[in-house]
């Protein structure tokens, strides 16, 4: 029986270079050697789920740091040891997160430590393997953006950027600020996509690959991500 799908959901599709996304205005690649160290344990192979969660979240602390190096802050103060008033800041925008489900839950932790006011929202999108075109399942949106100044959406993997692009136009139909895309591993695809598809969108990697293999997944990569942070096939 002839089959209905590809064998190769990649066949016939351009994917750009490494060289040709590197230095582009909307992408920021962080670069820590603390950082390079976690990618690290995260493409091993042999990293158990509770290490993989581990620095997936401490790879999220430093995306977040890069995401909000030039945050606006607002002076403010503060009770001081002995009775003193100790001077200080806070930050001036208002934040909240959406994790793209299941992999996105793997950078909550650390947002919720370093924005403990932000509000997290979620958006659940399957890729079909075949055809690679995004499914969203579930949403947990807000009934309204006003109280939104800044959008930080979370999905540690940037492939097709298929399930990205689904969930930022699920989000412009009802917010227009600015949005950051937080991911640990990208592939020029993905990125250029998602460069093209929204202009306001700002994009931080921990590292641009080299390019997607005939199934749609990055190389060198790290696998899948839902599947090494919960220990599922």
């Amino acid at each position: 029986m002839e089959r209905s799908e590809p064998l190769d959901p990649m066949r016939d599709r351009h994917q750009p270079t490494r060289a040709a996304l590197v230095g582009h205005a909307r992408l920021t690649l962080v670069e820590h050697p603390l950082l390079a160290t976690q990618l690290t344990v995260l493409r091993d192979i042999r990293t158990p789920p509770p290490a993989f969660a581990a620095a997936l979240a401490q790879a999220t602390r430093f995306l977040l740091g890069a995401a909000l190096a030039g945050a606006p802050t607002t002076p403010t103060t503060v009770p001081g040891h002995s009775g003193t008033t100790a001077s200080g800041h806070q930050l001036a925008r208002r934040y909240a997160a959406v994790a793209i489900l299941r992999a996105g839950l793997g950078m909550l932790w650390p947002m919720h430590e370093l924005l403990p006011s932000a509000p997290v929202y979620q958006i659940g999108v399957r890729r079909d393997e075949a055809t690679l075109r995004p499914d969203i399942y579930a949403t947990n949106l807000p009934h309204s953006y006003a109280a939104i100044d800044h959008l930080l959406l979370l999905d540690p993997m940037l492939a097709t950027g298929g399930s990205a692009r689904a969930a930022v136009a699920l989000l412009r139909a009802g917010y227009h600020g600015p949005l950051s895309i937080l991911s640990v591993i990208g592939a020029p695809l993905g990125v250029q996509m998602l460069l093209n598809a929204d202009p306001g969108l700002d994009i931080f990697l921990a590292a641009l690959d080299d390019r997607l293999d005939d199934r749609g997944f990055i190389l060198p990569g790290l696998g899948d991500a839902g599947d090494r942070l919960f220990g599922t096939q």
